[in-house]
């Protein structure tokens, strides 16, 4: 055994190891055409496809109580799919209204200054000058008898204002004793009085001091504090209206513009958070609500009448250096109201901020505080007011409104002095508003 090994260890190194590289080489030779020649085929086309078999294992998503921005997006995809699938309106407004988190309250008869502007930024409403072409004085008004109306007008304010003896009231509470029951009366007597006229009056229905509520988002904002802090929050609002008296009809207001209608007039834009208006913040539950229950078959607003109180009074506004102020007040409380009302219309119908209008809602208003007048009239065209919705919608709601007039001068000795017909005329026109 020894011999042998120190006989190959005598061979030279190279005549020991080349027999196997070269058996080497030649397999590595033969791999390589075998890989060219498989390689080609792949390249040729192939004349069966094949599909892929179905996944054993769920898809892998974003974790639902994440604080990322995906998992805020996936929460809220699907409660806009929990709001679409939902198998009837009440539960479509419960899953809507359900989260529960501090919100703007918005009120309509306020005494901030310049509110009106602010409550067009937090609604997506132009205010226009003026009453539009369909509610102009004349037409259907001009065939009513006017001295008798006059007549019914003028019986109501002398009951309430002159023959009945009424103590003195307390303070800002005199609205109570002359205005509120001169309301009262009025509205039931003159939609009796044109029933004839306007046969939609005759099936209508009255509510008086109703809730009206509704509730939407707009805008956002970063949580500041809290264990939610630093989470991208939308601002969220709620209106709370109690109007004196409403009607309420089975048919919808026919449009005063088309739905696409783009007004020329601008929107004001406030940087600032509504605090500095100032609006406070409370959380309780999300209400929509349009005075009535959704199976009440008078679904459609026609008029508000709206009474202003002791506090919001011209004359007192007035006394206070604040005339600048005095037809503001009628002008937020005619766009805060009639924006509630109609959105509150169009959720009833189905609508909603991912599922925008298809047809406008009309509304209008009746704002008073006893002797002057504004009227509103109100065009919802849009509810996708959330900053994803409202990022392409060049649609704006737009509101309508004229200035405060009064309907007469005095009341002196069992005659009301100065009247005034232009205001009776135009409270009759918006009567004898009907749908097509």
């Amino acid at each position: 055994m020894l011999r042998d090994q120190s006989r190959y260890s005598a061979l030279p190194e190279t005549s020991f190891f080349l027999p196997v590289g070269n058996m080497a080489a030649h397999r590595i030779r033969r791999l390589l055409c075998n890989c060219r020649q498989l390689h080609s085929e792949a390249l040729a086309p192939a004349t069966t496809t094949t599909t892929a078999p179905p996944s054993l294992y769920p898809p892998v998503v974003f974790s639902i109580t994440a604080k990322s921005q995906a998992a805020q997006r996936r929460r809220r995809e699907r409660l806009y799919q929990e709001v679409h699938d939902a198998p009837s309106l009440e539960e479509k407004l419960r899953i809507f209204g359900r989260n529960q988190r501090l919100k703007y309250v918005v009120y309509p008869q306020t005494w901030a200054l310049n509110a009106d502007r602010w409550y067009q930024d937090f609604t997506k409403t132009v205010f226009v000058p003026g009453l539009p072409a369909q509610e102009e004085t004349g037409g259907e008004a001009s065939r009513v008898d006017l001295s008798e109306l006059r007549s019914v007008v003028c019986d109501v304010l002398l009951q309430e204002l002159f023959y009945q003896r009424k103590r003195t009231p307390y303070l800002f509470r005199a609205i109570d004793q002359g205005p509120a029951p001169f309301l009262t009366h009025l509205v039931p007597a003159l939609t009796a009085y044109l029933a004839s006229h306007n046969p939609v009056l005759v099936s209508s229905s009255i509510d008086f001091k109703p809730d009206v509520n509704f509730y939407w988002l707009r805008g956002e904002t970063v949580v500041p504090r809290g264990h939610r802090k630093g989470r991208i929050d939308p601002l969220r609002f709620q209106i709370d209206d109690k109007p004196h008296c409403q009607l309420r009809i089975p048919k919808q207001l026919s449009e005063f513009v088309p739905l696409d209608y783009v007004a020329p007039e601008e929107i004001p834009v406030f940087k600032v958070l509504p605090d500095k208006l100032p609006l406070f913040k409370r959380q309780y539950d999300n209400k929509i609500f349009i005075g009535s229950k959704v199976a009440d078959p008078c679904l459609y607003g026609h008029t508000q009448f709206h009474l202003l109180p002791s506090r919001l009074k011209r004359e007192r506004l007035i006394r206070l250096g604040l005339t600048d102020q005095t037809e503001v007040v009628y002008r937020a409380n005619g766009i805060a109201s009639l924006f509630a009302w109609t959105g509150a219309q169009a959720m009833y119908q189905g609508f909603w901020s991912e599922a925008d209008v298809t047809r406008p809602f009309v509304s209008q208003a009746v704002i008073t505080d006893g002797r002057y007048f504004a009227f509103f009239c109100y065009q919802l065209n849009t509810l996708a007011l959330t900053v994803d919705a409202d990022k392409n919608n060049p649609r704006k709601n737009i509101c309508w409104g004229t200035e405060s007039k009064p309907l007469y001068q005095a009341i002196e000795d069992n005659d009301v002095k100065g009247f005034d017909d232009e205001v009776l005329l135009q409270l009759v026109n918006f009567f004898l508003h009907r749908p097509k």
